[in-house]
């Protein structure tokens, strides 16, 4: 299979055809369902298939695919070698060395002059790869993966002193690092490949892992390929991927796709959309026994914590003076919210219900119970704070999305016993995007999903130095204790210090209440029976190097 642009004009029919047919196999009408082709759909769609503007789940799936990084996360989100075999961290903490894997090659391209059928990854490769993400010309999302290396140090603080090793140096101990590299921005790109198409490399990725690019047509569908000279193999020796093809459509009714895997178009659907919430699952969260024989459901606690975000920098217009800065109304609030019935009710039972920020799964999650909502301990807090019955309090406004909206319409008739007086505003993603983070929105609603496997990741949120629109601090939280436990985590000389610091800065912000925790999400996973060697893990990436379908050898 060739590499294809974008189709255009009259066009369009004929080259469309004519890839759908390659991928079928050429012989015959309906080889299309051939086992040895794995079939999802992506309402969403992408933009680009370059790793360093992979932001977000929907490319992230497909850049694991086509590429490879140093480590990675196993499902137990350990981190694990891939192209490095292993590293050694000296320095104390500050500089990591990483030694490369042999005879692992890049994807073929006919059209890149000289590359032919690729070549060898060296060292160098990886520097340039991430190098690319500091790079203003490129924009990428993921240069903050690097912020703590050392630019005073050789290479910026990467360097490769021979063909088989990256030296990593860091201006200080940092220990998340070696998880930042498990993100999909510290792929390893083909510099080549990368010069020869410039900005439309997003269309035209080369890199070295198990499935290569075949073709993409934007808005309708993409296919991948299995790449003939991957290095992995699985414990029985087998060559890895075990799939001969990977098609993705992007058709944007959510509902069809739920439907397409009833009736064995798509192998696998992700999430729970409320298109097919009801149909799915019965009322205790479980997959309906009319729909067993024909799907199955899989499921593991996601790194992600949805909640309700307070402004409170008392510089903002919408924040001065309000009633919100005393921490016992935002403890009320809080306290009326029956979390339990909302992840039993509007979520299926498909999220876990918290009062804590950092997700349990987490080492350094301070211990929890389940959340009980306390409307007379509410009441009496408001009291407290001069405000009994809710008298005296302005109505306040809940921006968020239409995706949250029946969540929002919950709380605000939690809090409406209360006798607050809450008002819902719903508007565009990025029209809410932009408001919290310019400090416009008192009450937000909002989701956090962990980049990397650290509590870190969930917990900087909250630091002085991380105030948005610079960084995603949206509360303007501020309080010196919580930085400087901070500060003490990145330098503990042992694990378990760290934890301990963790804890203590989870616990602060349950005590303080800058956001409200509502629920931790799960990844749920809807399968194909055929569907062989899945993994499922709690940052919801997609490994498809060990999947296969009943009949593949």
């Amino acid at each position: 299979m060739g590499f294809f642009r974008s189709p255009a004009g009259s066009a369009f029919g004929v080259a469309l055809g004519a890839v759908l047919w390659g991928i079928a196999g050429g012989c015959q009408p309906g080889a299309e369902q051939d086992d040895r082709v794995f079939r999802y759909n992506e309402s969403a769609g992408i933009t680009s298939l370059d790793p360093a503007h992979a932001r977000s789940l929907e490319p992230m799936w497909l850049v694991d695919q086509i590429f490879d990084g140093l480590v990675e996360l196993d499902d137990a989100l350990r981190i694990q070698p891939l192209l490095a075999t292993h590293w050694e961290v000296a320095d104390s903490g500050r500089t990591y060395t990483f030694y490369l894997r042999e005879g692992v090659r890049f994807h073929a391209h006919p059209e890149v002059p000289g590359w032919g059928e690729g070549r060898e990854l060296v060292a160098s490769d990886v520097v340039f790869s991430l190098n690319r993400l500091r790079d203003p010309a490129v924009a990428s999302s993921g240069g903050w993966i690097l912020e703590a290396l050392d630019t005073n140090a050789a290479g910026r603080g990467i360097e490769a002193p021979d063909g088989s090793r990256v030296v990593f140096h860091l201006k200080e101990a940092f220990p998340p690092f070696l998880g930042l590299l498990t993100t999909p921005y510290a792929s390893v790109v083909a510099p080549e490949v990368v010069a020869h198409f410039g900005e439309d490399f997003r269309r035209q990725p080369v890199g070295t892992g198990p499935f290569r690019l075949a073709w993409w047509v934007e808005d309708v569908a993409c296919v991948l390929h299995r790449h003939p000279g991957y290095w992995e193999r699985d414990e029985a020796g087998r060559p890895l991927p075990r799939l001969e093809a990977v098609h993705v459509d992007f058709a944007q009714d959510a509902g069809a796709e739920f439907l397409g895997l009833l009736q064995g178009r798509y192998d696998f659907v992700s999430g729970l959309h409320s298109a097919y919430l009801e149909e799915a699952l019965d009322a205790e969260g479980g997959l309906r026994a009319g729909l067993q024989d024909r799907i199955r459901m899989e499921q593991t606690p996601f790194l992600k914590t949805d909640y309700i975000g307070i402004q409170l920098d008392p510089h903002y217009p919408v924040s001065q003076g309000s009633p919100l800065q005393d921490v016992r109304v935002r403890q009320a609030l809080s306290l009326a919210v029956d979390r339990v019935a909302i992840a039993r009710h509007l979520r299926r039972g498909a999220v876990v219900a918290t009062d804590h920020f950092t997700p349990p799964g987490l080492p350094g999650a301070a211990p929890r119970g389940v959340p009980a909502r306390d409307e007379a301990r509410a009441r009496a807090l408001l009291a407290e704070a001069g405000f009994p019955g809710g008298a005296g309090l302005p109505p306040w406004t809940l921006l968020t999305t239409t995706e949250s909206l029946d969540l929002c319409a919950a709380l605000q008739h939690q809090w409406e016993a209360l006798g607050l007086d809450i008002r819902v505003e719903v508007v565009a993603p990025a029209t809410h995007r932009e408001q919290v983070a310019r400090g416009e929105a008192l009450l937000f609603r909002k989701s956090w999903l962990a980049d990397h496997p650290d509590a870190e990741n969930f917990l900087s949120l909250f630091l002085t130095t991380n105030f948005a629109p610079g960084g995603p601090n949206y509360t303007h939280y501020s309080r010196p204790t919580f930085d400087a436990l901070y500060r003490s985590a990145m330098k503990a000389p042992s694990d378990a210090l760290r934890y301990e610091a963790y804890a203590a800065m989870d616990s602060l912000i349950a005590a303080d209440l800058p956001v409200i925790p509502l629920f931790h999400d799960q990844v749920t996973h809807f399968l194909s029976h055929a569907v062989q060697g899945w993994s499922i893990n709690p940052v919801n990436r997609l490994d498809l190097r060990r999947v296969y379908k009943d009949s593949a050898p």
